[in-house]
């Protein structure tokens, strides 16, 4: 297994003449699934990017194929390389995917097609991805999703466990977030719609930083937006409240295979095996283990995957 990373720019290049079915063809795919020996892996280049390209690869391996894994951090590369075939396999979050998809094909205003229901958002997906020759395989049980977190000692203080125990509290909550967060509909307008939170006001340090949950952690604020799989929140002292309601999209873990080249029921079997034992916890568990014990992600999918039973 070869790891690279390559530069957006010489991507781009190679993309640019070769970006999977015509425009004329897109209506039906006629190409028979394909099952190529050799696969390139993507990774999105953040943490569980690269622990989910690992484990793909590690998986393929074992079933018989070789793997090169490469690094491109940018969507709007590594789709079109996706479809042109110049990579093969990649970790996709099933709402951003769809909505993402969506919007190249009608348009940066097309209404979203990402929901919280999985089946839902699955079907949209799937009926974008297929016209431009890529398979979506079915998600298992890991998801990673927003979240909003508070202190451990806030949600005992105000017994809090989900976001619907906090709107019925009437407490007023300053949120530490994007500033998008005044406009998405997953966020402050969905928390005070959804759940009845008083939002008194966004505090724009991001999604998920250091900085957003340390103003949580001294009381600056009372909540943060991070996300499911956040690896750091115990080091705060901060817990997830559940979104009880389902206010989130369905962002399920899914390999996106370019079907021509890995398409095989022979590739779906061996990544299928993440599928009912790979959970949200051990996402979170594993990032951790990269990101604040310093460990190699190749390593630490490596050790799960023997612990579970699914590596030799």
């Amino acid at each position: 297994m070869r790891v690279r990373t390559v530069a957006g720019a010489l991507l781009l290049t190679l993309t640019a003449c070769t970006t999977g079915p015509s425009l004329e063809n897109r209506g039906a795919v006629t190409a028979p699934p394909g099952d190529s020996r050799h696969l390139t892996i993507g990774s999105a280049g953040f943490t569980e990017s690269d622990l989910l390209a690992q484990m793909y690869a590690q998986l393929l391996n074992q079933a018989g194929y070789k793997t090169s894994l490469i690094t491109v951090a940018n969507r709007e590369l590594y789709e079109p390389a996706l479809e042109s075939g110049q990579i093969d396999v990649v970790p996709e979050y099933a709402a951003t995917f769809a909505d993402w998809l969506n919007a190249k094909t009608n348009g940066p205003d097309a209404p979203p097609v990402g929901s919280p229901d999985l089946t839902t958002t699955m079907t949209a997906l799937r009926r974008l991805a297929t016209p431009r020759g890529l398979t979506v395989l079915d998600p298992g049980r890991a998801v990673d999703q927003n979240a909003f977190a508070v202190t451990a000692a806030y949600a005992k203080q105000h017994h809090l466990k989900t976001l619907s125990d906090l709107g019925a509290s009437g407490l007023k909550v300053r949120l530490a977030a994007g500033d998008e967060c005044v406009q998405r509909p997953y966020c402050e307008p969905g928390l005070k719609k959804v759940y009845g939170i008083d939002i008194t006001g966004i505090d724009p340090k991001g999604v998920g930083t250091t900085q957003a949950k340390r103003a949580v952690q001294s009381g600056q604020d009372q909540m943060v937006l991070t996300t499911t799989t956040d690896a750091t929140l115990g080091q705060f002292g901060l817990v997830i409240l559940a979104d009880d309601r389902h206010l989130q999209n369905a962002d399920y873990v899914v390999p996106v295979v370019n079907r021509a080249r890995a398409g095989s029921e022979r590739v779906t079997k061996a990544l299928g095996k993440l599928n009912d034992v790979l959970t949200t916890a051990d996402l979170a568990a594993m990032n951790q283990q990269v990101d604040s014990w310093r460990r190699l992600a190749q390593d630490v999918a490596r050790t799960w995957l023997r612990d579970k039973g699914l590596l030799k």
